[in-house]
């Protein structure tokens, strides 16, 4: 996504470098996205902001529903998103935490000259969500908690992946991995926005092109510099959606 946007802006200020572990210079915006899209993994900055450069944190991820939250987000700019956070994509809202405060305004007339302005109806129904979620957690337990009940959702979500992929027994995913949450107080597993799906047959080179000859659709490994053998799976579909999938997945031999 970062690549594709950064190549058709076609901007004579800024192009895109690659991966930061190869890149040489002083000038540069390094964009962090963690948890990371498509593996799940925790990423830190590797060049950091400093002089004339500046790390973005994309955090869309970075919610208790998706991984334990084990430390206090505390970098220089930070972005989020509805869409992630509680589901609500078409409101078409994120935000940003920004230390610096002339950053701030230069973003700020960024979004001005981008779009104009930001719609007033979709600010107000994304702040009535999130008061809404916040609300779900002031004064004690609740059936209205949208973290916890996300949490379970994805991890029934996971449990089916991993049940599918081992009856198929051509499919491998990443091992489970758990941390301290400090959010719900309690040890919790990563229960990742994407999998990260291998396709163990040896006969298939594009995994992803192998699952929509059998009409499930994926992102290729490709698309992230990874082998094709991969696939991003999105487990934020619809229920129903979701179950055909699984089945469809744990038919494969």
């Amino acid at each position: 996504w970062y690549p594709a946007v950064t190549d058709f802006l076609r901007s004579g200020l800024f192009r895109w470098a690659g991966d930061a572990n190869s890149f040489v210079g002083d000038a540069y915006i390094e964009l962090v996205c963690s948890p990371n899209n498509p593996d799940g993994a925790i990423r830190d900055a590797l060049l950091g902001s400093g002089g004339a450069g500046k790390a973005v944190h994309d955090l869309a991820y970075y919610w208790p529903q998706y991984t334990p939250i084990t430390r206090r987000a505390d970098h220089d700019i930070m972005l989020f998103t509805m869409s992630k956070s509680t589901g609500h994509a078409g409101t078409r809202i994120g935000w940003a935490l920004v230390k610096d405060r002339e950053v701030a305004r230069r973003m700020t007339k960024f979004v001005e000259l981008n779009t104009v302005s930001v719609s007033k109806d979709s600010q107000l129904r994304a702040a009535r969500v999130l008061r809404a979620v916040s609300d779900g957690y002031d004064g004690g337990a609740s059936r209205h908690q949208l973290f916890d009940f996300g949490r379970r959702k994805m991890a029934e979500r996971w449990r089916m992946l991993r049940e599918a992929a081992a009856a198929s027994g051509i499919f491998s995913l990443p091992e489970v991995t758990s941390g301290r949450c400090n959010f719900a107080n309690e040890t919790a597993a990563n229960n990742h926005a994407f999998a990260w799906l291998r396709c163990d047959r040896e006969d298939v080179e594009d995994c992803a092109g192998f699952l929509r000859g059998h009409k499930m659709l994926t992102r290729s490994g490709n698309q992230f510099g990874a082998d094709p053998r991969y696939v991003r799976v999105s487990m934020l579909g619809r229920d129903d959606a979701y179950d055909i999938f699984i089945r469809r997945l744990a038919s494969l031999k």
